[in-house]
């Protein structure tokens, strides 16, 4: 579905990734994590087109990225920002139906009924149906976040790209965020999502990819990859992992930071 080979990416002298290659495969969730400054924004640039490799190239479905026009890009894979603010007011299926742009035949053409149909349908999937009359710089930023994934959704897309989603949430609506994005893996369509959390990686990802510095480091399932030792090495930090039981017989990992009492200006 979608694959990374080999892409490198330079801003001027500096490389800033190096030899990175992957693949998300249909229907997968994959977490793409690491620290800040390791490169997951610049990497995300690049699948999305809006710059070109140094080396290496980007596929989705057989086709390179490069070659396909923003229209038929847009048609197969959407975009989730960290966080959004229009320059005007517009009510909340405004917004959504917005995501029906890549279809219209021309800039001046009008949404039809089939469109509007379809961003109802978005909105019903992930029961934000009540936020559609409302005001999108009125609501909470939970509920804009969702708002966000129904108009990706309204795209019709196979892969959605989400840039740390839940960065800019409280606690509780990071949860209720995330919930959605895995239900939305599991009805088929690819996700790839960036994370300097390894807790969101534990609670949603099929695979996960870690970056450090630009490189590479390790890629497999959550519990392959993030381990107390690896989250050391990448993080300089000292972390715990346990296990806790969800409701409908489901378990899952957490990982929580474990810094060191002369950190925190104390002593034992």
């Amino acid at each position: 579905m979608l694959e990374v080979k080999n892409v490198s990416y330079s801003y001027g002298p500096g490389k800033v990734l190096h030899d990175i290659s992957f693949k998300v495969e249909s229907g997968e969730l994959m977490c793409v994590l690491g620290p800040n400054g390791c490169g997951k924004t610049t990497l995300l640039k690049n699948i999305l087109g809006l710059l070109s490799p140094s080396e290496g190239s980007i596929w989705i479905n057989g086709k390179d990225v490069q070659k396909l026009s923003s229209k038929k890009l847009a048609q197969v894979m959407a975009y989730i920002p960290q966080e959004h603010t229009p320059p005007f007011p517009y009510n909340v299926f405004d917004v959504v139906l917005m995501g029906r742009t890549a279809y219209l035949p021309s800039n001046l053409s009008i949404p039809n009924k089939k469109d509007e149909e379809i961003a109802h349908e978005a909105l019903a999937m992930l029961n934000i149906t009540y936020l559609k009359d409302k005001i999108y710089t009125q609501i909470s930023g939970g509920e804009r976040q969702l708002v966000l994934i129904a108009r990706a959704l309204a795209q019709q897309p196979k892969i959605l790209i989400m840039d740390e989603p839940t960065s800019s949430l409280d606690f509780g609506k990071q949860n209720v965020v995330l919930e959605h994005v895995r239900k939305l893996s599991k009805k088929g369509i690819s996700i790839l999502m960036v994370t300097h959390d390894p807790g969101h990686a534990l609670f949603c990802a099929d695979q996960v990819v870690t970056l450090k510095k630009g490189h590479l480091l390790k890629i497999g399932t959550p519990q392959e990859v993030i381990s107390e030792e690896s989250m050391k090495e990448m993080y300089d930090t000292d972390v715990k992992i346990g296990k806790i039981n969800m409701p409908g017989e489901r378990t899952i990992s957490v990982c929580i930071p474990v810094p060191k009492l002369s950190e925190v200006g104390l002593s034992a």
